[in-house]
């Protein structure tokens, strides 16, 4: 069984802190890959949890390869991300208190296929990032876009 269903069986939905990975997937033209979440109806980006154990980069390509289907090729660290403003409470009641850890590739490959986490997927410029964005990623969001403003 999953580490994070476990530790939700004993503790309810209290909030815990959890370690996270997600990817700044960009494409030619600088465009960020964004992810429809089935839960929220939020964008955010291919990422979740670490498992025990999981090396933080590979538990980024995991969820990459899990959420949308495509490996991910050589990627930079973009950021650490933590404090209030991470801070979640899921649709189903479960808190949390992320801190997650944030790559960038423009390497990937394979074809787009969503599992039941998101609806949709979509490439979107700096500027036409839409405004409803998942609350914990928006740090994320917020730097990149400030990285990759049109001039």
């Amino acid at each position: 069984m999953d580490y994070l269903l476990q530790l939700r069986q004993l503790i309810g939905h209290r909030p815990i802190l959890m370690v996270g990975a997600a990817i700044l997937v960009v494409d030619e033209s600088d465009r960020l890959l964004m992810l429809k979440r089935s839960d929220s109806g939020c964008w955010g980006l291919p990422g979740g949890a670490t498992e025990p154990g999981e090396v933080v980069e590979e538990a980024a390509k995991r969820e990459t390869r899990e959420e949308v289907g495509i490996e991910v090729g050589e990627m930079n660290l973009f950021g650490v991300f933590s404090g209030p403003e991470l801070f979640y409470k899921y649709p189903n009641g479960d808190e949390v208190y992320n801190v997650t850890i944030v790559y960038l590739s423009r390497i990937w490959h394979g074809q787009m296929t969503l599992n039941e986490e998101h609806t949709a997927w979509n490439w979107f410029a700096a500027p036409e990032i839409p405004e409803d964005v998942s609350p914990p990623i928006k740090p994320v969001i917020e730097q990149f876009k400030r990285q990759f403003r049109l001039e």
